[in-house]
């Protein structure tokens, strides 16, 4: 993937309280950004509030280190009646090298909400 070709969900810098004794991040961490980002995406699309309801898919290929400019990038997969697959790649940009690397990827599932708090159906696009 070019990532230099879409404009990423999130953006953010993994820092030392985000990692392991060891000098990793977290896979926590990265999965908590990766929600983040894939809850933005998925409310835009549902034009509201959504939930996160399930992750499938998850692969861990490679480690976020301190320091990494870590970028999520979504697209959307399928859209049900009230919820959408989302993917979402992590790609880590390394220290001052500037390597673009894939570290996580994975399918994350939304659920649209009315006022309610209830699911309600996704508007078309």
């Amino acid at each position: 993937m070019n990532t230099s070709s879409r404009e990423p969900a999130l953006r953010t810098i993994a820092m030392p309280a985000d990692a392991n004794p060891t000098g990793d991040i977290f896979g926590g961490w990265i999965l908590s950004q990766m929600d983040l980002a894939g809850g933005n995406f998925a409310g835009q699309r549902a034009k509201g509030r959504v939930a996160t309801v399930a992750i499938t898919a998850m692969t861990f290929h490679l480690p976020v280190y301190v320091g990494d400019e870590v970028s999520c990038y979504c697209s959307l997969e399928k859209v049900g009646t009230t919820s959408m697959a989302i993917k979402v790649e992590a790609w880590a940009r390394r220290g001052w090298t500037g390597e673009a690397v894939k570290v996580t990827e994975g399918i994350f599932t939304y659920v649209a909400l009315g006022p309610d708090r209830r699911p309600r159906p996704v508007p078309p696009a």
